[in-house]
């Protein structure tokens, strides 16, 4: 797995390197110090996932990253920071990363890495909590029903979302468990999504 490391600290990114390049399968191909850094490496070396964290100087993490996906749609972005502000998660999410963890947890690091580069999505705990608070704020003014999803699966999904469980669905939907849960398997083989959070985060990107 080839990795760029972006993290304006020199002594985390040297840190960072020796940790991952620990792991068999693992290569560091660069290490970068800012955001203009990171998008002319990315350009030079195209890793397969680009380990960066969000504040830095001119270009943070976030603005390297939109230009970085807006010139490769197909790029993996991890984000790993110390600040799991919800203006930065919202970001994150928008511009189509596919990771955001925090430092502290750094035995998380080299599972999210690999978990990213299997396709998946990895936001840690602590971001996870903090989805549906996040998302609840947001006013829907997407067309639903464009992603072949009815009104009812709409609802369905705006509600896991918010982080309400199966039974809490069925008592707000006047349905039972039962219902709810095959609703839910229906729509995430239909979105091609493996879990409830993977159908948050979908529910924020794409319909809200």
């Amino acid at each position: 797995m080839k990795i760029i490391i972006v993290d304006d600290d020199i002594l985390v990114s040297s840190s960072l390197k020796t940790i991952i390049e620990s792991n068999d399968g693992f290569e560091v191909l660069a290490v970068a110090n800012s955001g203009e850094d990171a998008i002319k490496l990315y350009k030079e070396h195209h890793p397969e996932i680009l380990l960066m964290d969000i504040r830095m100087g001119k270009i943070n993490g976030l603005e390297a990253a939109a230009e970085i996906l807006n010139t490769f749609p197909d790029a993996k972005v991890l984000f790993l920071t110390t600040f799991a502000d919800d203006e930065y998660i919202i970001k994150a999410l928008k511009i189509g990363a596919k990771g955001y963890i925090l430092k502290q947890h750094y035995n998380s690091i080299v599972p999210a890495l690999n978990a990213v580069y299997c396709g998946q999505s990895v936001f840690g705990e602590e971001i996870i909590t903090k989805l549906p608070s996040v998302m609840t704020n947001k006013e829907n003014n997407k067309d639903y029903q464009s992603f072949g999803i009815s009104e009812k699966e709409f609802e369905i999904i705006s509600l896991v979302s918010k982080g309400l469980s199966n039974k809490e669905i069925a008592k707000e939907l006047y349905l039972s468990e039962g219902t709810i849960r095959n609703y839910i398997s229906v729509i995430l083989e239909k979105l091609e999504l493996r879990d409830r959070t993977q159908l948050a985060i979908f529910f924020f990107n794409h319909l809200l």
